[in-house]
C-alpha cells in the first residue's frame, strides 16, 4: 500500500462489477471505506469489493465480499469469477480454488483473450424450497426460495413489471420471511433452453447481472417449471450458462473482464 492510497483492480462480469483489493491493506473502518470507493459519483464505482486474503486449506486464496452499501455477503458467483480472473492474470494456471463464506468454489478457466476471461465455476448443490406467497402492492406474489450459498426469492412473470424494482424492495423489506435479507429475481421463461432475468440484490440494488442470481433462477426454473437442465440465462448485462445436469452440483459459465487498475486515495 502506498502512503496515501490503496491499490485496486476492477473487473466486470456481464456488467456486474467488483473491485479486487488486498485484505491486508483494508482500513479499520472497512464498511465505510467500501461505501466510499464503490460510490459511482465520488468513488471508483462498483457493486462491491472482493477483499483477498491468504489461502486457507484446500484453496488458492480466501475472499470476503462486502457489498456497495457496506453490508457483508456470503457469496457472489460473478465476484468469485472476477477474483479467479484476477488470480490467473497474476499467477497463471487454469484452475482456481476460491474460499468464500459459502465454501470453496472451483473456477476452471475455459478461455482467455488478453484481459477477457471465461470460467466454468462449480457452485455447489442448490437448495430449492417450497414456493410461497408474499404480499406485494396489496396482492399476493408467489415465489420460490432458493439457496445457492446465499438466499434468493425467485418469481416467474409473463413480462417484467414496469415497477419491478419497487416490488423487489417491498419483498426484501419483509424480514419475517427473510430474516437474513434476500436477493430477488424476476424470471421470464423463453421457448427452448433460455430464461431472462431481472435482479435486485441485497446491498447493491438493481444489478446488470448476477452469478448466484442466474444460478438460483435456473435452479428454480428447472425444479418448478421443468425447464432443460442446461439453460442460457439472459440478464441486461449479458448471458451466462447454467448446468444442473444430475440434480447435484450446479455449474455456472460466463465471462470476466479486467477493466482497470489504480489507486484510491485515502
Amino acid at each position: 500500500m502506498e502512503k496515501n492510497g490503496i491499490a485496486f483492480c476492477k473487473f466486470s462480469a456481464c456488467g456486474n462489477d467488483f473491485l479486487i483489493m488486498n485484505g491486508e491493506h483494508a482500513p479499520t473502518a472497512i464498511e465505510e471505506f467500501t461505501r466510499r470507493i464503490c460510490d459511482r459519483h465520488n468513488g471508483v464505482g462498483a457493486d462491491g469489493i472482493e477483499w483477498v486474503y491468504r489461502a486457507e486449506k484446500d484453496s488458492d486464496l480466501r475472499i470476503r465480499l462486502i457489498n456497495a452499501d457496506g453490508s457483508r455477503a456470503e457469496l457472489s458467483g460473478n465476484g468469485t469469477r472476477c477474483v479467479a480472473a484476477w488470480y490467473v492474470d497474476q499467477h497463471g494456471g487454469e484452475l482456481v480454488r476460491v474460499a468464500t463464506d459459502a465454501g470453496v468454489k472451483r473456477c476452471e478457466l475455459t478461455a482467455r483473450n488478453g484481459s477477457e476471461f471465461s470460467f466454468r465455476t462449480a457452485m455447489g448443490v442448490p437448495e430449492v424450497g417450497t414456493p410461497f406467497a408474499v404480499p406485494v402492492q396489496g396482492k399476493l406474489l408467489e415465489g420460490v426460495p432458493v439457496s445457492v450459498g446465499n438466499p434468493h426469492f425467485v418469481t416467474f412473470v409473463d413480462r417484467f413489471p414496469g415497477d419491478w424494482q419497487r416490488m423487489a424492495r417491498e419483498i426484501q423489506a419483509q424480514s419475517e420471511h427473510f430474516p437474513q435479507g434476500v436477493n430477488v429475481e424476476f424470471v421470464q421463461m423463453h421457448i427452448g433452453d433460455a430464461i431472462a432475468i431481472r435482479i435486485f440484490e441485497r446491498g447493491a440494488g438493481e444489478t446488470m447481472s448476477s452469478g448466484t442470481g442466474s444460478s438460483a433462477s435456473a435452479a428454480a426454473a428447472i425444479a418448478e417449471k421443468h425447464m432443460p437442465r442446461r439453460l442460457h440465462v439472459h440478464a441486461p448485462g449479458g448471458s451466462q450458462m447454467v448446468e444442473w445436469i444430475s440434480g447435484d452440483e450446479l455449474f455456472l459459465s460466463g465471462p470476466a473482464r479486467l477493466i482497470c487498475r489504480g489507486e484510491f486515495m485515502l
